[in-house]
């Protein structure tokens, strides 16, 4: 019994000497990340472990505003990201792609394409990894009941997630993050 307890007693310790290294390294590691780094990292745990996958935990969501047409969210968008001079560079109106191969009419889903060519000149100077983030995307979906949502990926591990950015792009890059939250959130009320 005792030869049993000194061999739990001996995975115990080395158990806990296994977590401090670990504990050590990962924090040393973290030190040259982003302040925001933990923050943002224990959200998105927190948001897979509610939502069931990866996806859902790392895009912004915004619900459209009942009685708001496709069009006239679409409008609206185009409206706000000319305000904040944003350029439309490209959309694909995905239900038509689905529809023409399928030969059925497919529910709404079209994805708009939203850059600062400047900024994303300054992203892609830094790192080109960015470029998968490029453009900025906001799909215009319709749910399988019919409601409008509007989506995009969530920004903020590129910001936050690694080695800060040098202070001009990071304030150039939450820059562009507001003017699409400002996008979604408006083109989702459909306020001009």
């Amino acid at each position: 019994m005792s030869l049993i307890r000194n061999l739990f007693a001996l995975i115990g310790v080395v158990a806990v000497i296994a977590a401090g290294v670990m504990f050590y390294k990962v924090q040393g590691s973290l030190a040259a990340f982003d302040p925001e780094a933990p923050r943002v990292y224990g959200e998105l745990a927190q948001n897979v472990l509610k939502m069931g996958n990866g996806a859902d935990a790392t895009v912004w969501k915004f619900p459209v505003e009942e009685g708001l047409s496709a069009e006239e969210v679409e409008e609206t968008m185009k409206f706000v990201a000319n305000e904040h001079n944003i350029s439309n560079v490209g959309e694909l109106p995905l239900y038509k792609d689905v529809e023409a191969k399928s030969g059925e009419k497919y529910r709404f889903v079209k994805i708009y394409m939203f850059c600062n060519s400047l900024t994303a000149k300054q992203m892609l100077d830094y790192n080109d990894a960015f470029s998968a983030y490029l453009p900025c995307r906001i799909t215009l979906v319709e749910d399988l009941k019919g409601k409008l949502w509007l989506y995009a990926l969530n920004m903020d591990l590129m910001i936050y997630g690694g080695e800060p950015l040098p202070s001009a792009l990071k304030k150039e890059a939450l820059n562009v993050k507001e003017v699409i939250l400002d996008i979604m959130k408006r083109g989702a009320s459909g306020d001009f």
